[in-house]
């Protein structure tokens, strides 16, 4: 019985792909310098100061 290659990549393949991607794609974010800072939230988008949200987050506490 013999193994014949398959067509197209393989897991072994995928997992050297993915091994080398992510810290190349870490490496050029560095690279380009160009940072923004985010928005800070407008009063529309933040959560409402509400007696059921400060429950929520008291019950979030450790």
């Amino acid at each position: 019985m013999s193994k014949t290659k398959e067509e197209g990549a393989t897991r072994r393949d995928f997992l050297k792909l993915a091994g080398t991607a992510a810290p190349a794609a870490v490496a050029a974010a560095s690279l380009s310098g160009k940072a923004e800072a985010a928005e800070l939230p407008t009063d529309e988008t933040r959560m409402q100061d509400t007696a059921h949200t400060r429950a929520y987050i008291e019950s979030t506490r450790f």
